[in-house]
């Protein structure tokens, strides 16, 4: 508990942190602005209905949350990576070792405290979303007839849950990678290679890839919600049954921050 309270301590005061947390809310907010233009200037009328939808309660719920996960997934990725480079880069890692810290429990505390933030940064961005739409909804003059319902109300819940372990697997694998990189750049670079590497793979491959971390997550969440993992899982009809993913998720949570504990615990720390 005290290696995790110093973690966060540390993690807030970051610049990945406070950069991670405008770069989300604000493509959030922009990409809520483009769609209430869209709905008033596009001919069609079924992609202006599909438009007004996001902005339309309590549908906008759900569909903002999707986003938010959808843009969110990969930033906490990189947010994870960026978190791990620094350990080496900055030093930190040789210095607590060098006070007897254990390598192992100081990964997963760092793990744990970027998770904790990266859920934050997650519910800001949600947040902020949901204001953004309520205003965009009334710049637009689109009414809603209620603000959310009592199935709305239990389907987000559910939705908010998993969103969290999608996000948690995220800055796991995040953190695994640039722990062998031992480089920020490097693990940011690597990192998202896989998560847009996965969905081209996944057209050639469904039935494979399936099984791997952000087709796995995109099935969790119902489709459609991790970037391009999503739209290449969409496409095909392999996908995991939902209640499977949630058990893959966790799986590949726990296998990225396990190696990331093994791999610094022996690891030279010492060059």
């Amino acid at each position: 508990m005290r290696l995790f309270g110093s973690h966060l301590r540390r993690l807030v005061r970051r610049p990945a942190t406070l950069v991670t947390y405008l770069l989300l809310t604000g493509l959030i907010l922009l990409i809520i602005v483009a769609v209430a233009a869209a709905s008033q200037q596009v001919a069609d009328p079924q992609s202006s209905l599909a438009a007004r939808l996001i902005l339309t309660f309590p549908s906008a719920w759900t569909l903002t949350l999707a986003m938010v996960v959808a843009v969110g997934g990969m930033l906490a990725l990189t947010y994870g990576a960026a978190i791990a480079g620094a350990e080496w880069s900055w030093g930190t890692l040789k210095t607590a070792v060098a006070r007897g810290e254990s390598r192992a429990r100081y990964t997963l505390a760092a793990i744990a405290g970027a998770t904790v933030l990266a859920w934050a940064g997650t519910l800001i961005a949600y947040a902020a979303g949901i204001v953004g739409a309520l205003a965009s909804a009334a710049a637009v003059h689109i009414t809603s007839a209620t603000l959310i319902d009592a199935q709305t109300a239990g389907d987000l819940a559910g939705q908010l849950a998993r969103t969290a372990l999608a996000i948690a697997m995220d800055v796991s694998i995040g953190y695994a990678i640039a722990t062998v990189a031992r480089s920020q750049l490097a693990g940011i670079g690597a990192g998202i290679g896989l998560y847009f590497g996965e969905g081209i793979i996944g057209i050639f491959v469904p039935q494979i890839v399936k099984w791997a971390p952000f087709a796995a997550t995109s099935a969790m969440l119902g489709g459609g919600t991790t970037a391009v993992a999503g739209a290449a899982s969409a496409a095909s009809s392999a996908r995991l049954d939902p209640d499977l993913a949630v058990v893959v998720v966790v799986a590949w949570l726990v296998l990225a921050a396990g190696f990331a504990a093994v791999w610094t615990e022996r690891a030279d720390i010492n060059g």
